[in-house]
């Protein structure tokens, strides 16, 4: 049986992925949403989910609405 779930992994590197493609370094981004860069960095490996306050500010960070940063992890999860 099929179960979804939400991949830290899969979270993790849909965020780093739009980060580097805006040029933006995880200190540079770390400081516009205002969480620590090892926070930061230990979501970007998939060890940490952010919460949904911690995903906002990412998506402001990379100058994004939330829900599209979320549209983009959907693409990425298994059917």
């Amino acid at each position: 049986m099929f179960e979804p779930m939400l991949d830290a992994v899969t979270v993790g590197n849909v965020i780093a992925s739009l980060r580097k493609q805006k040029g933006i370094s995880q200190e540079v981004m770390s400081g516009l949403a205002d969480i620590g860069r090892t926070h930061l960095s230990a979501i970007e490996r998939g060890e940490r989910k952010p919460t949904l306050e911690t995903l906002y500010r990412i998506s402001l960070a990379l100058g994004m609405k939330m829900s599209e940063v979320v549209s983009r992890i959907e693409e990425q999860l298994p059917q």
